[in-house]
């Protein structure tokens, strides 16, 4: 491989697995959620016991019209996938969501039992309302879901007791004040610009990312009684929304440090693309949170579009997406559109050093990669998928 696309990783192995929204590694297996594509295909699970060759364990296909699956979560044997209408199907006006919905039933969540990799059981179809649910997270007790909901604006918070997984029931829910239109709230911004893209769970918070809302810490201690203890919001001036946020796990020179992810959002059209031109792309940040009632941004990293062959390449985005969602030490593994993987060292958290990059070659037909989320195994690999296709087995060697 060229010597410009990757330094100190290298590929183990690819498999031409169709467009992925989200990767997702649990022991030796992995969760490939896809995003919407002709065989209706929504998940794969993969035996990588041996990551040089990879092998296709069972696929799980969208059963709902104008449906996709694209995210794929999995605590000891259960998996949850979420069912969310595909954008092109939305009778409404504009992206920002302002036009009324049209009607679909199928919005939610599904739960399976993956006792058996080979052979998923489906549990039950959690049906929530609007789009339905975008992303989440889980654990054997619970699973914080951002979906839409009758009387709201955008994508809240809704926690589910999962502890019976055929019987899920709902704990509490979180919002920003201004969505509950149904409660007599009126929102000051357009649409769904201010939504909840979805929120973490660290210890007894939940770390959430909220769009053109900026980011947010929840205390959960009290599991039906979310409350929001801090947050802060970057838009504007910065123009892309932000999609993840999460602690980092060790305070660094005696304070508490926090990262955030901005997704480089779709350009709908070519007038709009023609505006995107000179504006920041999509990046990373960082923020002191030792008090998270005033946390403070203290850096940003981007990544340069000399350090990518593909960063003029229209219309793909080029800026960040998505990290891992979980770090070890102060390594944050980032999904760049066509900037590939990078990774940045967080030590330093007001000066953000790149320390590793792959940026794979384009998917078949493609003008440029759009790696859409990473993940990293117990054995140190890391996982890349594309949004149009490819899933890629790496090692980093620091």
């Amino acid at each position: 491989m060229d010597k410009n696309l990757a330094h100190k990783v290298r590929r183990i192995s690819r498999m031409e697995l169709p467009g992925a929204g989200q990767v997702y590694v649990a022991g030796t297996t992995a969760y490939v959620g896809h995003i919407t594509n002709r065989a209706q295909l929504g998940t794969s699970i993969l035996d990588v016991s041996d990551p040089k060759e990879p092998r296709l364990l069972a696929q799980v296909k969208v059963e709902e019209p104008d449906s996709h699956s694209h995210k794929v979560r999995v605590i000891g044997d259960v998996m949850i996938i979420n069912v969310e209408q595909n954008l092109g199907a939305l009778g409404r006006k504009g992206v920002d969501g302002s036009a009324e919905q049209t009607g679909y039933s199928h919005g939610g969540f599904k739960i399976y039992d993956v006792s058996n990799r080979s052979k998923p059981r489906l549990i039950t179809h959690v049906k929530t309302w609007g789009r339905g649910v975008h992303r989440f997270d889980m654990d054997e007790k619970y699973a914080y879901i951002s979906t839409e909901m009758e009387g709201y604006v955008g994508n809240i918070l809704v926690i589910y007791d999962i502890t019976h997984p055929a019987k899920p029931e709902e704990v509490s829910r979180w919002w920003m004040p201004g969505q509950h239109t149904a409660g007599g709230e009126q929102p000051t911004w357009v649409g769904r610009k201010h939504r909840l893209h979805h929120a973490l769970r660290f210890g007894d918070e939940l770390w959430a990312g909220l769009w053109h809302g900026g980011v947010a810490v929840i205390d959960i201690s009290n599991i039906r009684k979310p409350k929001t203890i801090g947050r802060y919001n970057y838009h504007p001036p910065f123009p892309e929304p932000s999609h993840t946020f999460m602690p980092v796990p060790e305070k660094i020179g005696g304070k508490r440090i926090a990262v955030a992810i901005d997704e480089e959002d779709h350009a709908h059209s070519a007038e709009e693309l023609t505006r995107r031109k000179g504006r920041p792309h999509g990046c990373l940040w960082t923020f002191d949170v030792t008090d998270p009632a005033n946390m403070q941004p203290m850096a940003i990293f981007e990544v340069s579009e000399l350090d990518s062959p593909w960063s003029r390449a229209t219309p793909a985005r080029f800026g960040a997406h998505q990290f891992q969602e979980h770090m070890n030490g102060t390594l944050v593994y980032c999904a760049w559109f066509s900037g590939g993987l990078r990774i940045v060292d967080v030590a330093d958290p007001s000066a953000p050093q790149e320390v590793g990059w792959f940026i794979p070659e384009p998917a078949s037909g493609r003008v440029a990669p759009q790696t859409n989320d990473v993940d990293v195994d117990e054995r140190g690999l890391v996982y890349i998928v594309d949004r149009y296709a490819g899933f890629d087995i790496l090692e980093f060697n620091a």
